[in-house]
């Protein structure tokens, strides 16, 4: 069959799930990604029992990055699985922000909290090429997933550690910059979202109690403590709809903090030093 014809396949198998813009980036995605194809409408191509397979998954609302077993993050491809989040664009802008605030030559240590991929460590060793970047997360699996990314993408240069942020943790060394995108998603909050991440990706990597939202951040902070030199900066992804209770916290140690908007206009990002 065509590249056309199977586009028309995607477009009546899936248009009861997804909107018509959605079937068309899901389709331009997966042959590029799954199928390594630019679309030419006359290509023929072998029709198999994956891409059915592949069709029927999305129809359950699979993210396609699952089903083509990687993201797009920052001008590389991550590999992710159902262990990691799937890197999110607002991620990106965070990366920006540090680059904004600091030079690339400079010999920065940086560290990772609740890495997942990889994609933050991974992309600000490939800006900041002088600096030390180690990353930590609680999930082995998602360790796993993250060191191939490094080998992959860096050569694997990034230090990686199995430690848990609700714990106590004693790296015995100080860091420039301490950076996370944490859980902070409230339990409440889950009617709000898609399927596709209720259902696949990590609830340990999502959410947290309604009674204690900000319980990472509090965590953060007891990292930085002892982890952060005495000019360094802490950069974190934050729950657009508590950005004041998590600025309050962060006020309570810190001199400096700024609440930043994402593109979006929604206060997504707070520095602190």
């Amino acid at each position: 069959m065509t590249l056309a014809e199977l586009k028309q396949i995607f477009t009546s198998k899936l248009e009861q799930c997804y909107d018509k813009d959605e079937i068309e980036q899901l389709f331009l995605i997966y042959i590029e990604d799954k199928l390594n194809l630019t679309y030419n409408p006359s290509f023929i191509i072998e029709n198999n029992d994956d891409i059915e397979k592949d069709i029927s998954q999305l129809q359950e609302n699979k993210p396609i990055q699952h089903i083509t077993g990687k993201a797009f993050f920052y001008d590389n491809f991550f590999k992710v699985n159902e262990f990691t989040l799937i890197p999110r664009p607002e991620t990106e802008e965070l990366i920006e922000l540090i680059r904004t605030n600091h030079l690339e030559n400079d010999s920065l240590s940086i560290i990772d909290l609740g890495t997942g991929t990889g994609c933050i460590p991974i992309t600000l060793k490939k800006l900041f090429h002088n600096a030390d970047v180690s990353a930590i997360d609680i999930s082995k699996e998602a360790l796993i997933v993250a060191k191939t990314n490094a080998e992959n993408i860096i050569n694997n240069e990034i230090s990686f550690y199995e430690k848990d942020l609700l714990k106590d943790i004693n790296l015995n060394k100080k860091f420039d910059i301490i950076i996370s995108n944490p859980p902070y998603i409230r339990e409440l909050e889950k009617q709000e979202m898609h399927k596709n991440v209720l259902d696949f990706e990590p609830h340990l990597a999502l959410f947290v109690d309604n009674n204690d939202p900000l319980i990472f951040y509090k965590r953060i902070i007891e990292f930085a403590k002892k982890h952060l030199k005495n000019q360094g900066f802490i950069y974190c992804e934050i729950n657009q709809y508590l950005p004041y209770e998590t600025k309050e916290l962060f006020e309570e140690y810190y001199s400096n903090v700024k609440l930043i908007k994402d593109i979006s206009g929604n206060y997504r990002m707070i520095s602190a030093n």
